[in-house]
């Protein structure tokens, strides 16, 4: 299907990541930052494309981590921004380098807090615990924090506050891809259960799952959000979005290798559900196409299959105005976020290239892949 993405001159599979809409996203975070006082950092785990830190820098505050692979990433490629860690459990060896390069780590309980704060004491790095307000509006278990049994974040009932001292802030995060009003009713349910705790401290992060970026997201509501914790406790307010800082501003393109019918029209493209955008089946989703339909909208329908030998490695379905042929380009949507960082060489399927389209309409190869990265990790 033609489009500027597909008439690049390009290998498939490859990423391309459209840095004028990434600037547009950072400019829409940077307004919330300026009329709130909200500091807002990039959640890594969606989007960790660190040839674009030093653009991101200048618009967000900094980089929070899940891991000391992606704190040292932050630390490193985003220098001279703020470095936040939170993670379920911190090994000792993890946590040792950790309180080098991190300024905020959250600890997910009150016994994680117990094993790590000596070594923190005579250090700068600000500490917080993860709450966990038992409410969330997510309906789907694996992405809700507050589902029944999580291990996530510390419950009203098991909340200690004698064991406060060294503790300057709490981290929420009951979010996925939510818009405003769901994080207005998250405030207040925080504010009733945790709020006696928030007296004294320096700072309330409402972690990610903000979908800021979107078009139909109601921007004054969460700002309204933030102004009610940060005037009513005097707090410094963060946010964690990963989703908003990319949104939208990256393109997967694919090329149909086969075409073949069993009851359907199947095209076998050179891309994979299963090793380049996983999420398609975690979630599961099916991703825009550009220039397509949903099945039977248009005359032409076809089932997009991947490459490997899973039988359920399946795209989705799709119809197009005109027939498909080999070779033809096809162009799925958002595929800036969760798909770097979760791809994977099963079946030793390469990876697909990442491009980044600069401003100017130029072309720069940021990364290829071949046989020494399948074989490396092995």
């Amino acid at each position: 299907m033609k489009n500027k993405y597909a008439d690049l001159k390009c290998k498939t599979p490859f990423y391309i990541v459209d840095e004028a809409l990434i600037i547009k996203n950072l400019e829409i975070l940077k307004r919330v930052s300026r009329r709130t006082g909200a500091k807002i950092l990039l959640a890594q785990k969606a989007f960790s494309m660190y040839s674009l830190y030093p653009l991101i820098s200048e618009y967000l505050s900094g980089t929070t981590a899940s891991s000391l692979f992606e704190a040292r990433l932050g630390y490193e490629e985003m220098r001279g921004s703020e470095t936040h860690i939170y993670a379920p459990a911190f090994s000792d060896d993890d946590f040792d380098e950790i309180i080098k390069i991190c300024d905020h780590i959250v600890f997910n309980s009150f016994s994680q807090w117990d094993r790590h704060k000596k070594k923190v004491k005579d250090t700068n790095v600000e500490c917080g615990i993860r709450i966990n307000p038992e409410y969330s509006e997510i309906e789907t278990d694996i992405y809700n924090p507050c589902f029944t049994g999580s291990r996530m974040g510390v419950t009203p009932a098991n909340f200690i506050s004698d064991d406060l001292e060294g503790i300057s802030g709490l981290h929420f995060h009951t979010m996925c891809e939510q818009n405003s009003d769901v994080l207005y009713r998250t405030v207040m349910e925080v504010d009733k259960k945790f709020g006696k705790y928030l007296e004294g401290m320096k700072w309330l992060n409402y972690g990610g799952g903000h979908h800021i970026t979107r078009d139909d997201y109601d921007v004054d509501m969460l700002c309204r959000s933030i102004e009610y914790m940060r005037d009513k406790y005097n707090l410094q307010i963060y946010l964690e979005p990963g989703e908003a800082v990319a949104l939208n501003s990256g393109f997967l393109v694919s090329e149909v290798m086969d075409i073949m019918n069993n009851g359907i029209d199947i095209a076998i493209l050179d891309t994979s559900a299963a090793c380049h955008m996983p999420d398609v089946l975690e979630m599961p989703y099916r991703p825009n196409v550009i220039g397509s339909g949903q099945p039977g909208e248009k005359p032409y329908t076809y089932r997009f299959g991947g490459p490997t030998c899973l039988a359920g490695d399946i795209i989705g379905d799709y119809s197009f105005d005109k027939p498909l042929n080999v070779d033809d380009r096809i162009v799925f949507c958002d595929m800036a976020i969760y798909s770097m960082v979760k791809n994977n060489t099963f079946n030793g399927i390469n990876l697909p290239s990442i491009q980044l389209l600069h401003t100017d309409g130029t072309v720069e190869t940021i990364k290829t892949f071949g046989y020494d990265d399948f074989k490396s990790r092995l």
